[in-house]
């Protein structure tokens, strides 16, 4: 691996740059403790939705901004944006940050990065912590999904903008550029939340601040995601942490992993959606740090 430092003290607060075969990579760091390692979901959302100001209480947080995302830089051909990609670059931050052992925090597709890091990497794994992710992807996972969203609006009868939430995600996938692509995503994101309308005034930073990039998002990796069969092999302690009403990656996949891991514990929020670490931070905190007495 090709990787070349621009910069000195690799955990010092802030923002780092260095270079994977040439192209930019950018990682954030905040707090003190362990270090933990964050990579975001999507493929191709920005990774400041997923900072977590009680993780830095505990832990060395180090945010990675996806390649193809933020700062980091593009790859020269969009059919590159595939998992084996995602977890080269992580596996660059991570010998980068010259650590014997991390923690790995995953959320959404970036715990499919994560899981499979674990498995191409078991001796760089301090543990693991696999939020609203799953073992498996392909037609079932999507079908569910989409009856979880058609559902939605009638879950919130009293709110006409739940109308809106299908048609949003629908337009987030035929989107034309980054901005089309982000303008969807707002309108969709109530679906994430177990009780977006309850606490709009609450969750509205996040709905508005949230940024995505075209070319990483409409990549098709043309492997399935399905790593059922291999759980077993990783044995860093694990916590898997879903949301009750998580419409995508439901509790139904996070007992999947919890069954499938040799050292898990599995942690269900009862008032959360896709995004516990914003709507049960205390909770999402508590779930996360336990890791540290295994």
């Amino acid at each position: 691996m090709g990787s070349t430092s621009h910069d000195v003290g690799t955990l010092s607060p802030g923002a780092h740059t260095f270079t994977v075969d040439g192209v930019r990579q950018v990682y954030h760091v905040a707090g003190t403790g362990p270090v933990c390692v964050a990579h975001s979901g999507g493929p191709g959302i920005e990774w400041a939705y997923l900072r977590t100001p009680g993780l830095e209480e505990h832990f060395t947080m180090v945010y990675v901004e996806p390649v193809g995302t933020g700062a980091s830089g593009r790859l020269d051909n969009p059919d590159d944006y595939r998992l084996a990609t995602y977890v080269r670059f992580l596996d660059a931050v991570v010998e980068h940050l010259g650590e014997p052992r991390v923690y790995l925090l995953g959320h959404s597709h970036g715990g499919f990065v994560v899981q499979r890091y674990a498995l191409d990497h078991p001796d760089r794994v301090a543990g693991l912590v696999l939020y609203d992710t799953s073992p498996v992807t392909g037609a079932e996972f999507w079908a569910e999904a989409m009856a979880n969203l058609a559902a939605y609006p009638q879950r919130h009868p009293d709110r006409p903008e739940a109308t809106d939430v299908p048609h949003a995600f629908e337009r987030y996938g035929v989107a034309a550029d980054d901005e089309a692509l982000a303008t969807a995503l707002r309108a969709a994101i109530p679906v994430y939340f177990a009780d977006f309308w309850g606490r709009q005034a609450e969750f509205a930073p996040l709905q508005a601040a949230v940024r995505v990039w075209m070319t990483p998002a409409r990549s098709n990796d043309p492997t399935p995601f399905d790593v059922r069969d291999r759980l077993g092999e990783i044995t860093a302690p694990a916590v898997v942490i879903v949301g009750a009403h998580d419409f995508i990656c439901g509790p139904r996949y996070a007992e999947e992993l919890h069954a499938g891991l040799k050292d898990s514990h599995l942690v269900v929020l009862e008032e959360s959606g896709h995004f516990a670490h914003v709507e049960q931070p205390a909770e999402f905190t508590e779930a996360v740090v336990e890791l540290l007495t295994r």
